[in-house]
């Protein structure tokens, strides 16, 4: 079973990306609302993927990178940035930050499910 956690604060996007990517077997699917819930629980668990919005209240999607690239046991983590923010800036900050993927909203699920099929079987193998 692969650990997926999805951050963002509108539900309605959570529950969207965990739609897109159901079809992928074998996905367990973690929801946290904010940057700060989601480092508390990137401290906590152990994650094989992490879908990241970068616009949130209190720690942004960023700092959130920042914060995984810089633990050793995540520093691997794979990344998606799912984000409203289409300019060529935030998407060169978010790679340059050490997200493996950047997709702007919004989505077709294929699309959102081809980039997170990808980065799972890279990690495995």
């Amino acid at each position: 079973m692969a650990e997926v956690l999805v951050v963002d604060d509108s539900k309605v996007m959570r529950d969207m990306v965990v739609a897109c990517l159901r079809p992928y077997p074998g996905l367990n699917f973690t929801h946290a609302s904010s940057g700060l819930e989601a480092i508390e629980r990137l401290s906590l668990s152990p994650y094989d993927l992490l879908v990241l919005d970068l616009n949130m209240p209190d720690i942004g999607g960023i700092e959130v990178v920042e914060f995984v690239r810089g633990q050793d046991k995540l520093c691997t983590l794979p990344i998606i940035i799912v984000t409203t923010r289409g300019d060529e800036a935030s998407r060169a900050r978010a790679l340059e930050a050490g997200a493996n993927r950047f997709m702007t909203k919004p989505f077709t699920p294929d699309a959102i499910l081809a980039e997170a099929r990808g980065l799972l079987e890279e990690t495995r193998a």
